[in-house]
């Protein structure tokens, strides 16, 4: 491209959605919405995760490698979404949004061997039974997890080092909500050839091979639960890996779309629409899908759940006990103290309260 003036651009300029004001309004709404819910969500299952010694297996460990990543993934683009819905001003210096552009694909890519991980361990899980505590041992899965996230921290290097040596000129506004590939070369001045060549391939690479894993083992799983006779294994299988599959469809389609395509061929305003679901709806929709679907979860929340229940009836029960008493007459409460709490007696007609549980009843109920 031919420089047409020497205006260094220090800082570029989101665009928002198109639109009036009363619609950025909702739209602001319903991203704050779905950001916080996904924070919330996501560190739930990570303090469960770690806090329950049950759930120290390898589907677990990695759905809490998942959710840790989502806090970031949707930490890096959401928080200059939300301001972009509220101000048409919203900017980021370029080595801002070099940085930013680099953790998004690093986190993309992490999310896609991570996907293609766990589909693995679903597929001993139901293929192989009986050997699958022998190959998906905690180690196993810990370097699994560490190799996924090491992977994909490397695969987006070598582009944003070229990318860093690019020089904007002008114009600076990015007709998007974050710092994606295509909007930062359609806004460099020099050639962006070299970078776009090594960038397209790589992407299409780690999206096209991580997805073809995951779908091998789910082909195989869907081989071995069709020679299954029994209608419940059927269920079972089905119900555990359906929740995968829509998780799988969503983010991969959604990203198959945006970046495995040939070079100058994309379109701004459908890439801004698309990049929603994947930036937005996919880190809450995937602790939600893999977590309503696993058992020792929703285990876990329900006994944490009965326990809150018992000791909120616990509290209940020391403070009408101290009602109780305080509403004796003096001579009978000051007799009943000598006696001791064994021998008190309730005035006529009053039903007395039910002795406080112990800690072993807690522990036994709970």
């Amino acid at each position: 491209m031919e420089v047409t003036h020497q205006t260094t651009v220090t800082e570029f300029i989101f665009l928002r959605f198109p639109g009036i004001l009363y619609p950025q309004l909702t739209l602001f709404v319903m991203f704050l919405t779905v950001y916080l819910l996904s924070l919330v969500a996501n560190t739930l299952i990570i303090f469960t995760v770690v806090m329950e010694p049950t759930l120290q297996t390898p589907m677990s460990i990695f759905l809490g490698n998942l959710s840790f990543l989502e806090i970031w993934y949707t930490t890096v683009t959401l928080p200059k979404l939300l301001a972009t819905c509220l101000s048409r001003g919203v900017t980021i210096s370029v080595s801002g949004c070099i940085a930013q552009c680099y953790f998004f694909f690093s986190m993309g890519a992490t999310e896609c061997i991570l996907l293609a991980v766990t589909a693995c361990d679903r597929y001993p899980a139901i293929c192989n039974p009986l050997r699958y505590s022998l190959l998906m041992r905690i180690p196993v899965c810990l370097q699994f997890s560490a190799g996924s996230w090491i992977g994909g921290f490397i695969y987006p290097l070598l582009s944003t080092v070229l990318t860093s040596h690019l020089k904007f000129c002008g114009p600076q506004k990015i007709n998007h909500f974050f710092c994606d590939s295509d909007p930062i070369f359609k806004l460099s001045c020099s050639d962006t050839f070299l970078v776009e060549a090594l960038g397209y391939p790589c992407s299409s690479v780690v999206i096209l091979s991580s997805f073809l894993l995951t779908m091998s083992s789910y082909g195989h799983i869907v081989v071995t639960v069709i020679r299954m006779s029994s209608q419940e294994a059927w269920r079972k299988a089905f119900s555990t890996c359906a929740s995968h599959l829509t998780v799988v469809t969503i983010y991969y389609g959604t990203i198959i779309f945006a970046y495995v395509r040939p070079l100058a061929k994309y379109n701004f305003t459908i890439g801004k629409v698309v990049s929603v679901f994947y930036c937005v709806d996919t880190p809450l929709v995937n602790p939600l899908m893999y977590t309503l679907r696993n058992k020792d979860v929703k285990k876990v929340f329900r006994k944490f759940l009965a326990k809150k229940r018992l000791l909120s009836q616990h509290e209940q029960n020391i403070l009408y006990q101290s009602s109780y008493f305080s509403r004796c007459p003096g001579p009978q409460r000051a007799g009943s103290a000598r006696r001791g709490s064994a021998s008190r007696e309730p005035p006529a007609g009053e039903t007395p309260p039910p002795p406080p549980p112990t800690r072993q009843s807690l522990l036994s109920s709970w």
